[in-house]
């Protein structure tokens, strides 16, 4: 399940949100959900309650028992790697090892402005974050000389409860070179559907599994595939929530992303078309390219069938209930047809890869094993975000 907050304080406080988003966690956690997820964004309507995901996390892990909390992501290029590196490894005790780092280089030029930091470093030090990251928690004293950051020797404390370290995801969004990269580095990868086409998405994750299994990393690895889903027994109802909130998420990344119209970067190619493709937005052709699920328990089953075959049946989906203004009970609603009428439909199916490649036999019920040896956590995999 996953936590992108699209609303203003004149829509809904912080402390409201808050609570309502922690109350689902709870509610997600006792219907056997795999994992909480959160963004990291800055300063406006588009994610702006959600500056530090590790914070939202540790009062989620507090609440919950099983539920594994996810980064998704936090921005290295915004916190020096020693702090980052520790707030995590902390987040990881905290949790008692339900820890998935998933590591972004964000995309919004006020954000790079404000922390006083070129849109040109980002590339850098994203790979440079996620690498010190890695051997902070791997090794002992570590030193470090690069183009960002100078420390050393230094030995992280605490270590992380997961071993060698949790499991690392790297966030894309059209790149199937950046894909390509997290394969061949052995990371997971978090995608979204709504910013690709399906053919470009497809090629996104056949990079990435490409690479790494050419990498000889074992297994095919964990991807993870954001929707939101507006769920309910009147599926008119359910559509029309999502048109509604499908459209408030839209207004509220044109105003966001608004600067891409004179900004230019050799880092983001392309991106100064971002703001027309936006508004070029049709709520009926996402829908009918499930880019967005909505509708009875039924339509969803159907929705997530074909999902299944675009991608293959070892992704897991990762569902958000509440894009930030909806109601408290519609959102809990939602999350228990979820669980109880979609779920159960996928559940004892082996995973298929698009290539025809099968691996090992799990429940995409939400029945959780404890991650590998290695952190990788592949035992630990869903379709349908349980």
């Amino acid at each position: 399940m996953g936590f992108f907050p699209v609303l203003s304080p004149d829509e809904k406080s912080a402390v409201d949100w808050y609570d309502e988003s922690l109350a689902l966690a709870e509610l997600a956690d006792e219907l056997g959900y795999e994992h909480v997820q959160v963004v990291e964004h800055y300063f406006s309507a588009y994610g702006g309650y959600s500056p530090d995901p590790v914070t939202f996390l540790a009062a989620v892990a507090a609440r919950t028992r099983r539920i594994r909390v996810t980064t998704g992501a936090v921005v290295p290029a915004f916190t020096h790697p020693i702090k980052l590196a520790g707030k995590l490894a902390m987040l990881d005790n905290l949790s008692h090892g339900r820890l998935d780092v998933g590591f972004g280089r964000a995309f919004l030029p006020e954000e790079f402005a404000a922390f006083e930091v070129p849109m040109s470093a980002s590339r850098a030090r994203f790979a440079e974050g996620i690498e010190i990251c890695r051997r902070l928690w791997t090794e002992t004293d570590v030193s470090w000389s690069g183009d960002w950051v100078t420390f050393g020797p230094v030995t992280m404390l605490p270590r992380p409860y997961q071993r060698p370290h949790p499991p690392i995801f790297v966030a894309s969004t059209t790149s199937p070179a950046s894909c390509a990269e997290a394969g061949r580095a052995g990371y997971h990868l978090q995608v979204v559907p709504t910013v690709t086409s399906l053919g470009g998405l497809q090629e996104m994750l056949a990079a990435y599994r490409q690479a790494r299994a050419t990498a000889g990393h074992p297994g095919p690895g964990r991807v993870q595939v954001k929707y939101t889903c507006y769920l309910a027994e009147d599926g008119a109802a359910a559509l029309a929530a999502a048109r509604r909130f499908e459209l408030n998420y839209i207004d509220k990344m044109t105003t966001a992303i608004a600067s891409w119209s004179t900004v230019r970067s050799a880092d983001y190619p392309g991106y100064e078309q971002l703001i027309d493709k936006v508004r070029q937005y049709d709520f009926d052709r996402s829908y009918a390219d499930n880019k967005v699920l909505a509708g009875t328990p039924a339509q969803v089953r159907d929705q997530l069938a074909t999902i299944a075959e675009w991608f293959g049946t070892d992704v897991t989906v990762c569902l958000q209930v509440n894009p930030g203004a909806t109601a408290k009970a519609d959102a809990q609603r939602a999350l228990r047809l979820f669980a109880e009428q979609v779920a159960p439909h996928f559940a004892d199916t082996e995973q298929v890869a698009p290539d025809g490649s099968r691996a090992e036999q799990v429940a995409l019920d939400g029945s959780r094993a404890e991650p590998a040896p290695d952190g990788s956590g592949e035992a630990s995999r869903a379709l349908a975000g349980r």
